[in-house]
């Protein structure tokens, strides 16, 4: 018998920084793959739909993850596509800017999803709160590692 013991990561990195470009806060925060997104990492594997991962969403709730949570709590503004999705042999990173204007306020949750609304959820973090000025810019570096045991 054969018995394979997979395990996932996520890692978020996230760079806040004013209008000037000058570096405000940088963290790095562990996330929850949720129910959803396990459901569809298996669907992917057994064919291309649904949709591949394609946005993410800054929230403001501190609501503790969960794994059958479906959307954020609180989202602040909408989610944006991301600007990159890269995956090497066993990770995959996903990183979207959140422009001045755009997710602007007390930010403590993130989340991937495949869709600009409605859709599944891969995956969902809460941090102490970073505090997004409007005419900041935040960076977040997601980044999800399988690994077998």
């Amino acid at each position: 018998m054969i018995n394979d013991d997979l395990k996932l990561r996520g890692d978020v990195a996230i760079v806040l920084k004013d209008k000037n470009g000058n570096v405000k806060e940088s963290r790095e925060i562990k996330n929850l793959v949720v129910t959803a997104g396990l459901t569809f990492i298996c669907s992917r594997m057994a064919g291309t739909s649904p949709a591949v991962m394609s946005h993410m969403a800054l929230g403001s709730s501190a609501t503790a993850a969960a794994a059958g949570q479906t959307d954020l709590v609180s989202i602040l503004g909408s989610r944006e596509a991301l600007d990159s999705t890269s995956a090497s042999a066993n990770t995959i990173a996903y990183v979207s800017s959140f422009e001045a204007g755009e997710g602007t306020g007390a930010v403590t949750e993130a989340g991937i999803f495949n869709a600009a609304s409605g859709s599944t959820m891969l995956c969902r973090t809460v941090f102490p709160v970073v505090n997004k000025q409007a005419d900041d810019t935040m960076s977040v570096t997601w980044t999800i590692t399988l690994t077998a045991s």
